[in-house]
């Protein structure tokens, strides 16, 4: 009997092992309503009286709590209190069926500011950084049935230490604390998967895959399989399986190449998808990716798509400020929101977006995927050029180089993330230290693409990374349009000068922000009184703003001395003591302002033109040469004709046309001369790009003739 009952215990221990062994990936969403509460740091409240969506900010409960996120009263200290509670505490219970297997971890992948967990009563300890993931093994405290899980986040940027970023930004006046990413718990066996990078080889039509596998229990001879499918028609493509041993207790890499047949290169305008899907005998999980190779040509300083040259168009999104906006609600954690603003800005031609100080939820990058961008992906950090707030000497390169490598692990995949961003417009203690530049150098090796890094207003650090310039003109107050023929081709705006050693992006230009409602920024009001004096109206302000925007955009575009040019910004927050602002009427509708419509467009054609006349006096009737410069981002030579219109009151004047050839990705110099009016006036000045069956491109300036 004894010996019986020590089989059965046996065949027991077997059979749970081999449960723990056999159970395959169960992924548990979290998000969703939770209960939360306010308090101490240090003490668990009794009660939780309030709901509230995650993911989503404290803003966002119901019913709301009392000034969450307070206004600063100096927006440049490095210092953020909230005076009326220290934390905001989470509460969720969930259920789990079945037994705990031999891995339980819980993914919280964004939130602010600090976050420690407690499942049933345990603490699992924290995760500091606001903008990566955290990760908690909570495979001792997790239970079948019930389990009550709390999480604490910091109320304040002053929860954490100065150690860490916490997304200072000088424009923001409201930091409001939250978890605002999903939020899974990830249930498998072991072996089990950590992470996987895939990374596309398109030369040899083959991904490469890169795998991070843990073992924790007995030593093991493991069966993986990889199997690559369509994202969209599930049909495979590609498939490899390899036998691996894996020692207990440890961690090991794997390593294989798998061709694609039929493969689709991605690009913003054939954003094809690929699902990468790995297994173990005891784990499985995929991930998206695009066949796309993105660097910057060291020699042309151009940068290439998939082994072609391809110029960067587009604009910025400042989300983190649009977290405090009046109109933001809930619209960021809307996808179909979400979705929407990204289309509605293919009607602009831009093709690239910088998510600018700060990261979007992980929902934007599988939208921006799907959609067809290449983004920009800075960290939130921005401290300023020499002379402005001090970098903070806690913030070192090794506190930097751990959220560097959490950022990268989270994004790799995504073919959107086609350049790494170190911070915005920050040089480390006056120049003395570079530890964003340190940092950069111990992780660009860990991305396997070799995607090219931006170290802002610090100096470069490798061959074919980016000099970031904001060429602000307007920031003179007394700098008119005509001031354009005496300014430098060359792109400056940088702590540093432009040394034409590396590739330039221009993702900041302009200084003529409106408000929604088209009052002047706190930045502008001189800017429009020099430009149209003391009693402008909305309607002026908006058709110039619009009108100058577009002739930067084609100054930036027409004299190729940049990779990219990406407008300062499509999305951010509109308040009266606010310094930029978007071009929204209505943001939840998505609804632009007329002159932004009418204007735009236009100045980021893909194949465009500069009429290079800036306001400056014409004389009248007589012969003028009009300079004008036409583009061609595409690789097909393109042929239509060039026409000049002088109009007044929407009536053409006089007029010339020419016949025209712009050579593949180059640009083409050209005078057409024209008769100038009889009568002295205000008139309107048109040059267009025209080709049949193609809807004319124009270039639009206001000239005095007298």
């Amino acid at each position: 009997m004894k010996n019986l009952i020590i089989i059965f215990n046996l065949l027991i221990i077997i059979t749970n092992a081999n449960a723990q062994k056999s159970y395959k990936r169960q992924i548990i969403s979290l998000n969703g309503t939770w209960q939360i509460a306010e308090g101490k740091k240090d003490i668990v409240p009794k009660n939780f009286h309030h709901a509230i969506q995650v993911p989503g900010l404290v803003s966002l409960a119901s019913p709301s709590f009392i000034n969450a996120g307070p206004k600063l009263k100096d927006r440049d200290s490095l210092f953020q209190y909230d005076t009326l509670r220290e934390a905001f505490w989470y509460r969720r219970i969930f259920m789990v069926q079945g037994s705990i297997p031999a891995t339980a971890t819980l993914k919280i992948s964004k939130a602010m500011f600090g976050t420690k967990v407690f499942l049933n009563g345990k603490d699992l300890g924290e995760h500091l950084p606001c903008f990566t993931p955290g990760f908690f093994n909570v495979k001792d405290a997790l239970k079948t049935g019930k389990n009550e899980l709390i999480v604490r986040v910091g109320a304040s940027r002053n929860a954490l230490p100065l150690s860490m970023p916490n997304g200072l930004d000088f424009e923001k006046e409201r930091y409001i604390p939250g978890i605002y990413d999903n939020v899974e718990l990830i249930l498998s066996g072991t072996p089990h998967i950590i992470n996987v990078q895939a990374v596309p080889d398109i030369s040899s039509k083959q991904l490469r895959v890169q795998l991070h596998v843990s073992n924790s229990g007995e030593a093991t001879n493991s069966k993986i399989g990889f199997t690559i499918r369509e994202a969209r028609s599930k049909k495979k493509v590609g498939q490899l399986n390899k036998e691996v041993n894996l020692p207990g207790g440890n961690n090991d890499i794997v390593d294989v190449m798998i061709p694609i047949k039929n493969c689709h290169l991605w690009s913003p305008e054939n954003p094809f998808l690929y699902t990468l899907e790995v297994s173990t005998d005891a784990d499985e999980t995929s991930t998206r990716f695009g066949m796309r190779e993105f660097h910057f040509d060291t020699i042309t300083k151009r940068a290439m798509l998939n082994g072609k040259p391809y110029f960067l168009r587009g604009s910025n999104v400042t989300l983190y400020r649009f977290f405090e906006d009046s109109d933001c609600g809930a619209l960021p954690w809307n996808s179909g929101w979400v979705r929407k603003l990204h289309k509605s800005f293919k009607q602009f031609h831009w093709n690239s977006l910088r998510y600018c100080i700060g990261f979007p939820p992980e929902a934007w990058y599988r939208i921006a995927d799907e959609e067809g961008f290449l983004i920009q992906d800075e960290f939130p950090i921005w401290y300023g050029g020499t002379g402005w707030c001090s970098w903070p000497k806690e913030i070192q390169a090794d506190e930097l180089v751990k959220e560097y490598t959490e950022w990268m692990q989270d994004r790799w995949n995504h073919p959107c993330v086609v350049i790494w961003d170190a911070s915005n417009e920050t040089v480390c203690n006056n120049g003395k230290t570079d530890e964003t530049g340190e940092a950069v150098t111990s992780v660009r090796s860990l991305d396997l693409s070799n995607r090219p890094w931006d170290n802002s207003y610090s100096p470069s650090r490798a061959p074919g990374d980016v000099f970031e310039s904001h060429p602000y003109h307007f920031q003179d107050p007394k700098f008119q349009l005509k001031d354009i023929t005496k300014a430098d081709t060359i792109p400056q705006g940088n702590n540093y000068p432009n040394t034409g050693k590396y590739p330039v992006i221009i993702n900041e230009y302009g200084w003529l922000w409106l408000n929604r409602d088209g009052s002047t920024t706190t930045l502008t009001k001189g800017l429009y009184k020099n430009l149209l004096g003391e009693n402008s109206t909305v309607s002026q302000r908006r058709h110039l703003y619009a009108m100058y925007m577009a002739a930067e955009t084609e100054f930036w575009r027409c004299h190729r001395q940049s990779a990219g040019v990406l407008h300062f910004t499509a999305l951010g927050y509109s308040r009266s003591d606010g310094e930029t602002s978007d071009h929204f009427l209505n943001v939840e509708k998505l609804e632009y302002e007329n002159e932004f419509l009418k204007y735009i467009p236009d100045a980021f054609a893909p194949v465009g033109l500069m009429l290079d006349e800036w306001g400056n006096e014409i004389e009248t009737g007589r012969t003028h040469e009009f300079r004008i410069i036409a583009i061609n981002d595409f690789e097909p030579v393109w042929k239509g004709r060039v026409r000049l219109q002088i109009m007044r009151h929407e009536k053409v004047i006089n007029g010339q046309s020419s016949n025209l050839i712009i050579p593949g990705y180059g640009k083409k110099t050209l005078v057409i001369s024209c008769v100038t009016p009889q009568k002295s006036g205000l008139y309107t000045v048109v040059a267009l790009l025209e080709k049949e069956g193609e809807k004319p491109v124009k270039s639009i300036r206001e000239i005095m003739f007298k």
